[in-house]
């Protein structure tokens, strides 16, 4: 019987979580959830210079925002802790006396200076310019003095001589092959004693039993490396799936350049995070060939490994956009209704008390914002007319709308047709304006339009009879009455 499936996600908290790091995070967690597995969320903080407690927080922050949870990790613990690196360095240590011990790392008392001097020499004769392996031939006694007087060194891995060709299945990319004569004997631990990450991550990664590491390609020459510290450990080496990387629209690494980078710029941007995961997902991975969306549950079922493609996968900010309005249409809308409620409150519109004494104004709210809106944070400016007492007027949508001059005779005659309807509804509007356009000899979408820009105060709005149920009788009165001196100061001045 195989073993469980354990996978990691392992960033560096050096900044914001990108959508490329999220993406990697998205494959990790749907497979192990596909599986049946494990999923760990290991924080890689071992650049001490740029790692930081916000950016870490940030991180589990734009991960539970996007759905994804972790078996073991920070703030959950488990088995295999801690799940900081920083906080793993005895295990390192161990690990690097096993080592000692097996002969398959050796110390290196080579200076920055000698290093480099070699490194010129062999540039300027063609050779290669990797470590000349000359403390590796040094005599044992000489060694053990050297280590006893204190002298600086690292440590090095001792890559077998006789070894082959370092070969793996790659789960995405196939077959690959990295010829061992390519790889010098690069350092372990540094003079301060501090691991570098081709062995603290090899090291993270057989002590927590990883199975699969799934992550991008632009780890892939780190991949023989970390083999050869498997094989030194005499650990099993785990399956490797490297994903191509995320391009932005001109072919060019995905980057601030592009628009948004990172989660919660993506979050601030009114993206809802279902759709984001959706999108992500299909960023170099598909159902089928054909279905788009895929809610979070039928990914974390139906993912796999073999459907990833090699190729570059290229951000559209439009069919994201496209997806995400989506995801808005297909919510019920108790359920948009609680998520629009912040972006309104923040741009000064409604509040959650008076959600309870107007629960079913905003649910009707929520079914005309659902087919309009591809963000969030566009349903604030959509309806903003609904809630405000007097909408601004735009002066172009007014100077078109009310350039016929029977406009002031228009809006006087709705202005008595609202104030005297029995009923005030969406249907009895409608009924009453199309009649209305009747005796006034006006086409309904010209009457209709007038109305419009009276109400709303823009040429464009939500759906018209709806808007003016909403915005209630009352006012609706009131902005007729105020569109009328608007459309007459127009008729004074087309007088002069």
């Amino acid at each position: 019987m195989a073993d469980p499936v354990r996978v990691r996600f392992a960033p560096s908290p050096t900044g914001a979580l990108h959508v490329g790091g999220a993406r990697t995070a998205v494959y990790n967690w749907a497979f192990a959830r596909r599986k049946g597995g494990v999923f760990i969320l290991r924080i890689d903080d071992t650049d001490a210079e740029r790692s930081t407690k916000e950016n870490t927080a940030q991180i589990l922050r734009s991960l539970g925002w996007l759905g994804i949870d972790w078996d073991e990790g920070p703030d959950v613990g488990g088995p295999f802790g801690p799940y900081f690196q920083t906080q793993r360095a005895e295990y390192h240590r161990r690990a690097l006396d096993r080592m000692k011990a097996n002969g398959s790392a050796y110390p290196c008392f080579c200076t920055t200076e000698e290093l480099e001097a070699k490194r010129a020499t062999a540039r300027a004769g063609d050779g290669h310019a990797g470590y000349d392996r000359t403390c590796r031939r040094l005599e044992a006694s000489a060694v053990a003095t050297r280590l006893a007087a204190g002298e600086a060194h690292v440590w090095r891995l001792a890559v077998p001589v006789d070894r082959g060709d370092i070969v793996f299945a790659d789960a995405v990319r196939g077959r690959t092959v990295f010829a061992a004569g390519d790889m010098d004997d690069f350092v372990l631990v540094r003079p301060d004693g501090t691991p570098t990450y081709n062995f603290a991550t090899v090291v993270d990664d057989a002590d927590m039993q990883i199975t699969h590491v799934v992550r991008g390609d632009d780890h892939l020459s780190n991949t023989p490396r970390q083999i050869l510290v498997f094989e030194a450990l005499d650990r099993p080496v785990p399956t490797f799936a490297h994903l191509s990387m995320i391009w932005g629209p001109d072919g060019k690494k995905l980057s601030k350049r592009h628009g948004a980078a990172s989660v919660e710029e993506f979050r601030d941007m009114g993206f809802l995070p279902d759709a984001l995961l959706n999108y992500l997902a299909l960023l170099g991975w598909s159902l089928d060939g054909e279905t788009t969306i895929v809610p979070p549950e039928v990914l974390k079922t139906q993912f796999s490994l073999e459907r990833i493609s090699k190729n570059p996968a290229i951000f559209d900010f439009d069919k994201l956009d496209w997806m995400n309005g989506a995801y808005i249409r297909d919510m019920e809308p108790e359920a948009l209704v609680a998520r629009m409620l912040p972006w309104l409150e923040d741009a000064g519109l409604g509040s959650a008390s008076e959600l309870e004494t107007r629960h079913d104004w905003y649910l009707a709210l929520a079914q005309l914002v659902a087919e309009r809106a591809k963000r969030m944070s566009e349903i604030a400016p959509l309806a903003r007319y609904l809630f405000v007492e007097e909408p601004a007027m735009d002066p172009a949508a007014a100077e078109k709308a009310f350039a016929n001059e029977d406009a002031g005779r228009a809006l006087a005659a709705v202005l008595t047709a609202c104030a005297s309807l029995d009923e005030w509804n969406p249907a009895a509007i409608e009924a009453a304006l199309r009649s209305l356009a009747e005796v006034l000899q006006f086409k309904p979408k010209v009457l209709f339009q007038v109305v419009r820009v009276a109400v709303s105060g823009s040429a464009v709005s939500l759906p018209l009879f709806e808007s003016m149920w909403l915005i209630g009788r009352e006012r609706v009165l009131a902005r007729l009455e105020a569109a009328q001196s608007v459309a007459a100061g127009l008729d004074s001045t087309r007088g002069l």
